[in-house]
């Protein structure tokens, strides 16, 4: 203990010393004078991590926007491009005084290997804090304009919420928090829940949150969950943006062509008419084609692909005994993150012959037609906390695609079984689910078709109609 101690002492300390160097600065440069930008105003919105990896933060960035007279300045980390609306209405793309975004994005502290030892982390850790908070806290007031409100993503919690809370006392800005997690039930999965770090991670995160004016989250069971926390929340159910729908035939040849120049397993190059394995070189659907199983992943401790790929084994059983009436199958996996490499490692030692894995990496506009081309989605999300919700399965509701989803504590606010979707607890119950929904394909598919039907109520009520009715008015009123 006399080691943890040490380190808790450092990372209060530091942090300690950086919110005072902070306020310092803050409090002298609350004196200058506020950018005049034609007296429009802004709302800054923070996301301490790679802002193009934040969907739902994108997504509050483009509505914000259109409200009255707002330029909205984000601050994050850099990495993965913005979507479109957000970089074409960003300077120098428009002139400052009319751009609708102020990108600030900063450089990431310094990472340590993957393969780091537990003790070292716990080292890092401070210095990472310290940095992190004199880092925001020039970039919030030398580069963003004073806000009338700051609506900052937790998690991470540390330091971001922290230094919100100086800033907005500082600025006099409203602070709003959309929790779409618990920062220290994520630390929990690599520590352990009742590791002393995660402990003071979470007095943190509850001390801090519960001090923004307004609070969003993303299920009903974490607002309810929140008002322990002395937080009363507005649930703002994710929902996808018009990109993600079903895919029209005539995109459906480009598209496969384009991923095939990359990746062998969509059959480009293959084929004596020159198309791909699912389309014909005149651009028709191959009527042999295999069906399309597509699944999202970040590759982090809270998703189980071993489930998948043993589901895929079944699968590639009941093919062999039924091979009239269910289709070869090419399982997509597409993402970034700590565990790709351990699962791709997996992945090429398993001998199939009738099932096909793919982990190619696609485009921001390639991912959402190839979920609007799929044929069935899978969900391998657990939530660290048990109360958020999975944005992949949002992104593949959008596109009409049903999914099967990992049971958990809250999913069935999204995933309405028999429905739209079908959830499941083991790697049998996802392997009899995906050969009793493909059986048939890709002729006659009732069960399938069912769910797809069943997804029109949600595809109907869009984020813009559904932020315009939860979230507008906490930025309107002042």
């Amino acid at each position: 203990m006399g080691f943890l101690a040490w380190v808790f002492t450092l990372v209060l300390w530091g942090a300690a010393l950086a919110l005072v160097l902070g306020a310092v600065v803050l409090g002298v440069c609350r004196l200058r004078p506020t950018k005049d930008l034609k007296k429009r105003r802004s709302v800054t919105v923070l996301v301490l991590g790679d802002f193009g990896r934040s969907p739902r933060m994108q997504y509050h960035c483009v509505s914000l926007a259109k409200l009255p007279f707002t330029t909205v300045d984000i601050v994050g980390y850099g990495g993965t491009d913005p979507i479109d609306e957000i970089v074409s209405g960003s300077a120098p793309n428009v002139d400052e005084a009319n751009a609708s975004f102020r990108l600030h994005m900063m450089r990431p502290p310094p990472a340590l290997p993957k393969n780091a030892p537990k003790a070292v982390f716990l080292l890092y850790a401070p210095f990472k804090v310290v940095f992190q908070i004199l880092q925001l806290t020039w970039t919030m007031t030398f580069s963003v304009s004073r806000p009338s409100h700051i609506l900052v993503q937790n998690p991470p919690s540390i330091p971001s919420l922290p230094v919100a809370v100086l800033v907005t006392m500082l600025h006099g800005s409203r602070l709003v928090v959309d929790w779409h997690n618990y920062g220290y039930t994520i630390l929990g999965l690599s520590l352990g829940p009742n590791h002393p770090v995660v402990k003071l991670a979470w007095a943190i995160e509850a001390t801090f949150g519960r001090l923004g004016s307004d609070h969003f989250c993303v299920t009903h069971a974490m607002r309810k969950d929140l008002v322990n926390w002395g937080v009363s929340a507005r649930a703002l159910h994710d929902r996808p943006p018009p990109a993600f729908r079903p895919t029209p035939l005539d995109d459906l040849a480009p598209l496969f062509s384009g991923i095939s120049a990359t990746s062998t397993d969509f059959g480009g190059g293959a084929c004596v008419d020159g198309g791909t394995a699912f389309t014909t070189g005149s651009g028709d659907l191959r009527p042999t084609r295999p069906a399309l199983l597509v699944s999202s992943t970040s590759w982090t401790p809270d998703e189980d692909f071993s489930i998948l790929l043993s589901a895929l084994e079944d699968y590639e059983a009941a093919r062999a005994r039924e091979p009239q009436s269910l289709p070869q199958l090419l399982c997509v996996i597409t993402g970034k993150g700590p565990l790709k490499a351990f699962y791709e490692e997996k992945i090429s030692k398993m001998d199939f012959v009738h099932v096909r894995i793919s982990t190619a990496w696609l485009s921001a506009a390639d991912y959402p037609k190839l979920l609007g081309a799929a044929t069935l989605g899978v969900s391998l999300h657990t939530s660290s906390s048990g109360l958020d919700l999975p944005m992949k399965v949002v992104d593949m509701f959008g596109c009409a695609l049903p999914v099967c989803a990992k049971s958990f504590r809250c999913i069935d606010e999204l995933v309405k079984v028999g429905i739209n979707g079908v959830t499941f607890d083991t790697a049998s119950e996802l392997g009899e689910q995906i050969v009793t929904l493909l059986r048939g394909f890709p002729h006659k598919t009732p069960q399938l078709d069912k769910l797809r039907n069943g997804l029109k109520e949600f595809r109907d009520n869009s984020w813009e109609r559904n932020w315009t009715a939860q979230a507008a008015s906490t930025f309107i009123s002042t």
